[in-house]
């Protein structure tokens, strides 16, 4: 592995970062949010959206790290449901579709309606995950070293907190492992090495075509992948700081810690992603080596889709430069298609759904 292929040097870091979704990926830059989805046709399906100013939050330490976390995880999960939408809209060459809404799906939207199923489902999917979160990767490890403790002899505390986190760093990569193998998973992974691909590309000030992109790592310094093994290193650090109490304190002090945690884990992931020492290679590779399993090579028309969300989220000035992106309007909701002629066409009956979803009062963004 050549680290000068990841910390690129005289690569310019940019603000501009994604998230993997089903058959394409978001893009989020300063001013807006693009989401690409391939088409069965070839075309890309594209949806721009304005950005709010940060608030006043943005500029405390520790604190934009923990809001940027909750809101990341709530938006993430809405953009995972939109693209289910989106490709439940794909039909084959017989007209039938190619994705189908499940039993509860329908259920749901039979009683509640659209809006009030998207919300439910949005809602307890990050309810879900979170509990699981909490369940498997906090609860269950220092529980599973409570009984090292009681039928192992282990009484070294600091023996038992390494213990703790080093079950909790298996688990999770283990999970991670598991899922690569699973036929849709790897398809989202290589989008993500997409994503990783085309900003590498982009901050190397290169042109942004498939070819170049593809000769970069799928491997970058500042990813959420690193975030979240920051999250369980400085977890090991910090509890071990508790000493070994009862169970339930145990649990509850990990519980009240999560924030705190994750807030430096945000500025320790900012920092590394700024700089370009020996400090903060190190402080990198643990991510940076479980991002090996979190991307994988992708072809060259998923790059095609990656490239195509992060120019619709390129700072005006840069877009106007592009013949492709040039008709694309900044500061309002877009959706419409990018045909394999490089031609922007907007559907503005979906562009008004669109600002309606996003704008209409109690709905998750």
């Amino acid at each position: 592995m050549d680290l000068k292929k990841i910390f690129v040097r005289n690569a310019c870091p940019t603000k501009i970062g994604g998230q993997a979704i089903l058959e394409g990926l978001m893009m989020k830059g300063p001013e807006q949010l693009s989401i690409a989805i391939r088409k069965p046709s070839g075309a890309i399906h594209l949806s721009v959206e304005p950005l709010k100013a940060p608030g006043v939050w943005k500029k405390i330490p520790v604190l934009r790290g923990i809001v940027v976390f909750m809101a990341s995880l709530i938006q993430g999960t809405g953009i995972l449901l939109y693209s289910a939408e989106i490709l439940e809209e794909f039909t084959d060459a017989e007209g039938k579709p190619l994705y189908e809404k499940d039993k509860t799906t329908i259920w749901l939207e039979k009683h509640l309606g659209e809006k009030g199923a998207l919300n439910v489902m949005l809602y307890f999917s990050v309810a879900l995950a979170i509990l699981m979160t909490v369940g498997v990767f906090i609860i269950l490890p220092t529980w599973l070293i409570n009984g090292a403790k009681s039928w192992g002899g282990i009484h070294n505390e600091i023996a038992l907190n390494f213990m703790e986190g080093a079950v909790r760093i298996a688990m999770f990569v283990l999970y991670v492992k598991l899922i690569s193998g699973m036929e849709d998973i790897k398809k989202v992974f290589q989008y993500h090495g997409a994503e990783h691909k085309t900003i590498h590309c982009y901050e190397s000030h290169l042109d942004l075509t498939p070819e170049n992109a593809q000769t970069f790592y799928t491997l970058h310094p500042r990813c959420g992948t690193s975030f979240l093994m920051f999250v369980m290193v400085l977890s090991l650090l910090i509890f071990s700081l508790l000493g070994w109490p009862g169970l339930a304190a145990r649990i509850l002090s990990r519980l009240l810690l999560i924030p705190l945690i994750a807030g430096l884990s945000y500025e320790l992931l900012q920092f590394t992603g700024r700089h370009d020492g020996r400090l903060v290679k190190a402080l990198s590779m643990p991510g940076i080596a479980l991002q090996k399993l979190t991307t994988k090579e992708p072809t060259l028309d998923q790059l095609e889709v990656a490239i195509a969300a992060m120019k619709a989220v390129m700072p005006a000035q840069e877009r106007e430069k592009d013949p492709c992106m040039s008709a694309l309007p900044g500061g309002r909701y877009w959706v419409g298609t990018l045909d394999q002629d490089g031609c922007l066409q907007e559907d503005e009956a979906a562009t008004e759904a669109y600002r309606k979803r996003k704008t209409s009062k109690g709905r998750a963004q």
